[in-house]
């Protein structure tokens, strides 16, 4: 039988007899020990290994055993085979184990078996209950997760943190936050956040570029007491950054001291690269170098980012290289996707492909993307087409490829071609994402889509957006009509540009905050090069700064520029 596939054999205890002189507990804290250790050329994790030289001495397990044992399982089979054997001793009815079993079938990602082994505990303590709501929540069964969590007899603070994190995993950021408040109303000495869960909601906070939740959070974190470790820290620094405050997350890093580990220099490293600021984000690398501090992975993809933000081409090409040659970090995906993006922004479309044909491993979404991308923004209609048919071969629903392809088609008005691309996302059920920006005012936090009329001040919005684009248009503003993908007359062009949703965002803010107030906006696209003229132009002409983040980086639009130089 092949060794990936070999059953967990051990005869029933009554054929052994014990070796006087080992013990059990002496077994377990072999298995314990080994929990973390990682397999070599094994079918078997080490504590597996050792569970089953425990059987061959004749030694019983007892309750101690398979908790930790399970831990170390990431296989489905060998699950259910130790779950028999766990039968076999009878030992399935602690509850220890059944939590045990619970985590074990969740890592394996079979929630199935999970719930089953919930249901047959007849009266299931609170740490099964936590264990079956955090299976239901990884596996992205939120809503089952938030059921069983709402029938819960009891609740402790792990109860909270593990449906918080859950909704932050699924990506529904405004319910972790509107759970946290609920948790506070009812919070006392017994529900208490911990770090775990604060780390939870800061992380919520931070995807939905919520400062001023941000805000509070960090001001809770310092007024419970609890500690800023180094998770904590990290995580603040993320957030502030993503929020758009540079400046805060830089004052979190400074705090931290000189115990600062590589993921809290990778995440201040990150931050920089994500706003533009390249000769920042590489000088802190050499300083975290100087310090002591060996950069991982991690470490790299931020600092290439920043050279793809840069467009430091000829830096970039040398620490892809340093990472290698110097520190033996062998390039994943990410990486490479980092190179391809540098060399396609930078029009080097011939460099790029040379990254593509010479990867070790085969080029996913991500790499096809980034091709597609700049080949795009210079024109180069065979790599865009190649490009969005290998996309479509790995993704057939991404509605960002046919886009991408439309527009390269709209500004050479082949507008046969552009239909053809639209005919076919109609046919296959494909729609393109909307348009989506957010905003926080006065710690409430708002959402326009493209063409959206459903806020209650919809009339209001659009005559302030009205307002504003009258006074662009009157210092020299023409909107970009070649931004519009659909074969629409200059007019209808110009009204589907005016409907996009940072602009609608901006003139909210101008509604609801007082002049010369900070506007930050989170949009999930990238921001389109007609808002982007817009935006720059309304920074100088109202006297604002705006702040914009889009799926690919940081705007800082003041004074008429932006920190991008219209490089992104």
């Amino acid at each position: 039988m092949h060794a990936s596939t070999k059953a967990i054999t051990c005869t029933h205890p009554s054929l052994h007899l014990s070796h006087p002189n080992i013990e059990s507990f002496v077994w377990n804290n072999l298995i314990r020990a080994t929990t973390r250790t990682k397999p070599q050329n094994s079918a078997f994790p080490p504590p597996l290994s050792i569970y089953l030289r425990m059987r061959l001495h004749a030694v019983l397990p007892d309750l101690h055993t398979f908790p930790f044992l399970l831990q170390s399982i990431n296989n489905p089979l060998q699950g259910r085979q130790l779950h028999a054997q766990i039968f076999l001793f009878g030992l399935s009815s602690d509850p220890f184990v059944q939590t045990s079993l619970i985590n074990m079938y969740s890592s394996c990602a079979t929630l199935t078996y999970a719930r089953q082994v919930f249901d047959k505990i007849t009266h299931p303590d609170i740490t099964s209950w936590n264990a079956i709501v955090h299976a239901n929540a990884k596996a992205g069964m939120i809503h089952i997760a938030r059921k069983l969590f709402d029938q819960m007899p009891e609740r402790n603070v792990i109860s909270w943190s593990c449906m918080i994190y859950g909704y932050v995993s699924c990506g529904e950021y405004k319910a972790a936050l509107s759970l946290f408040r609920r948790l506070q109303m009812l919070q006392g000495r017994e529900l208490q956040p911990n770090e775990f869960t604060m780390s939870a909601v800061i992380s919520a906070c931070a995807r939905l570029g919520a400062l001023e939740h941000g805000k509070w959070v960090h001001a809770y974190i310092e007024k419970s007491g609890i500690e800023v470790n180094l998770v904590l820290g990290t995580s603040l620094i993320d957030m502030y950054a993503k929020c758009g405050s540079i400046e805060r997350a830089k004052c979190i890093f400074n705090n931290m001291g000189p115990e600062k580990d590589v993921m809290a220099w990778s995440a201040m490293i990150a931050a920089f690269a994500m706003h533009g600021l390249s000769e920042d984000c590489l000088e802190l690398f050499a300083k975290m170098v100087n310090d002591g501090v060996r950069p991982n992975a991690v470490t790299f993809v931020s600092v290439l980012c920043a050279c793809v933000h840069g467009g430091l081409v000829s830096e970039g090409k040398e620490y892809f290289k340093r990472m290698r040659n110097e520190y033996g970090i062998n390039p994943t995906i990410q990486h490479y996707g980092c190179m391809v993006d540098l060399y396609s922004r930078a029009g080097r479309i011939e460099d790029a492909w040379n990254v593509v044909k010479s990867m070790p491993i085969e080029p996913d979404v991500m790499i096809w993307g980034s091709l597609l991308s700049g080949a795009r923004m210079h024109g180069d209609i065979e790599t865009c087409e190649i490009s969005i048919t290998k996309l479509l071969e790995l993704d057939p629903t991404n509605s960002s490829a046919y886009v991408l392809l439309s527009n390269v088609y709209a500004k050479l008005g082949r507008w046969r071609e552009a239909r053809h691309l639209r005919d076919v996302m109609e046919v296959r059920g494909i729609k393109k994402v909307p348009g989506c920006s957010l905003v926080e005012i006065d710690g409430v936090i708002c959402e326009f889509f493209a063409g959206d009329n459903s806020h209650p001040e919809t009339r209001d919005i659009y005559r302030m957006l009205d307002e504003i684009m009258k006074r662009l248009q009157k210092h020299g503003y023409a909107r970009n009509t070649g931004e519009v993908l659909h074969d629409l007359d200059e007019e209808g062009k110009e009204f589907a540009l005016s409907l996009h949703s940072e602009k609608l965002a901006i003139a909210y803010c101008f509604l609801r905050t007082s002049p010369g107030t900070t506007i930050r906006i989170v949009k999930n696209l990238r921001i389109c090069s007609d808002c982007h003229v817009a935006i720059k132009m309304i920074s100088r002409e109202f006297n604002r700064e705006i702040i914009v983040r889009d799926c690919n980086r940081f705007h800082h639009f003041k004074n008429g520029l932006c920190s991008c130089k219209d490089y992104w």
